[in-house]
């Protein structure tokens, strides 16, 4: 595996949005859980069958009832709580917060899905949100970040 050199990610575009959708069992459950994580929700696109968790200005994830998420796929919807449809990771500043939001998630209704992962370069920790739903927080060094982690087979994974 390997990741993007510091250079190739500035050159990609910064006017960009990202919007990941997922379907969620009990739209006002998963938005307690996620403002017990410290995220906010823009009420401009919430309403009561979907709400738009704000990751940060150019990142949302919109949690939908199954019939709202319905309305926007012609597939079958996975049911995240027996199967892995996609992984949500998130950035955070420290090993520290990585931790800290890991332990929070868990205290507030979500499920270990991983121990931690220590890279040298990278620390994550994995949890499933109250839907079953896979998410990732991890720090990255910085150095990491400007020049490129080592190959991830010369970091133990």
């Amino acid at each position: 595996m390997s990741f993007p050199r510091g250079d190739r990610l500035r050159a990609m575009s910064t006017s960009r949005f990202i919007f990941c959708n997922i379907p969620v069992s009990d739209l006002n459950r998963s938005k307690a859980f996620f403002e017990g994580l410290g995220f906010e929700f823009n009420e401009t696109f919430t309403n009561d069958e979907a709400a738009c968790l704000v990751i940060n200005d150019r990142a949302y994830v919109m949690l939908h009832t199954p019939g709202s998420f319905e309305r926007f796929t012609t597939r079958p919807v996975a049911d995240p709580a027996t199967t892995n449809g996609a992984i949500i990771a998130v950035s955070a500043d420290s090993r520290e917060e990585v931790d800290e939001l890991g332990e929070k998630a868990l205290s507030i209704g979500g499920t270990k899905a991983r121990d931690p992962e220590d890279y040298g370069f990278m620390y994550q920790r994995s949890f499933h949100d109250p839907d079953g739903h896979l998410w990732e927080v991890a720090w990255m060094d910085p150095q990491a970040v400007a020049a490129g982690p080592p190959d991830m087979n010369e970091a133990g994974a």
